[in-house]
């Protein structure tokens, strides 16, 4: 089982660096724009691209951030319930949120495919083929519900959820 958790944390991880290059994408492209202006030249799509990357490092960051307990939670609730109560709670979330998540897969994929079989491309300057940034929010969207059912597994099985506590939390009950 430990070859399991290594790789789940592994693609939790790989994934947030991936969010994390992509918005470094942004900056570039943002970057090239203003100096292609400023020379008086044109880089076409520059937008399209930087909307492209920003889909990329927000799907692809889900995960990770669900894992590091960045995501809003309604801590208030479950701190004031007894421990059986915030495990019915955390359940119920986990189970929703993964059922969600896996609903949302299975209508994105069709989405690609169909983008792909169509040869749908953009109506930007950029005329990239759509199923390109589509696959990669599909990819996001993959490891976002690979993580929410993780967490609930591990809560069905273990009794706690993989969520570190977000140090915010902790800092403003006291």
């Amino acid at each position: 089982m430990t070859v399991v958790r290594k790789f789940l944390d592994g693609l939790y991880l790989t994934s947030g660096v991936l969010a994390a290059l992509s918005l470094i994408a942004i900056l570039s492209l943002i970057v090239i724009q203003m100096l292609a202006r400023w020379t008086g030249e044109v880089f076409p799509g520059a937008p399209d691209y930087a909307g492209y990357a920003m889909a990329s490092a927000s799907f692809l960051a889900f995960a990770s951030a669900l894992n590091r307990g960045s995501h809003i939670r309604v801590s208030i609730v479950l701190n004031a319930v007894g421990p059986k109560m915030r495990r019915a709670i955390d359940t119920w979330c986990f189970a929703i949120g993964a059922a969600i998540a896996w609903y949302f897969v299975f209508y994105a994929q069709r989405f690609v495919y169909w983008s792909w079989k169509f040869n749908d491309i953009s109506q930007g300057q950029d005329k990239t083929p759509l199923w390109i940034p589509q696959t990669i929010m599909l990819i996001g969207a993959v490891i976002l519900a690979i993580a929410l059912t993780d967490n609930l597994l591990n809560l069905i099985f273990k009794g706690e959820n993989r969520i570190k506590p977000d140090i915010v939390d902790q800092s403003f009950g006291e």
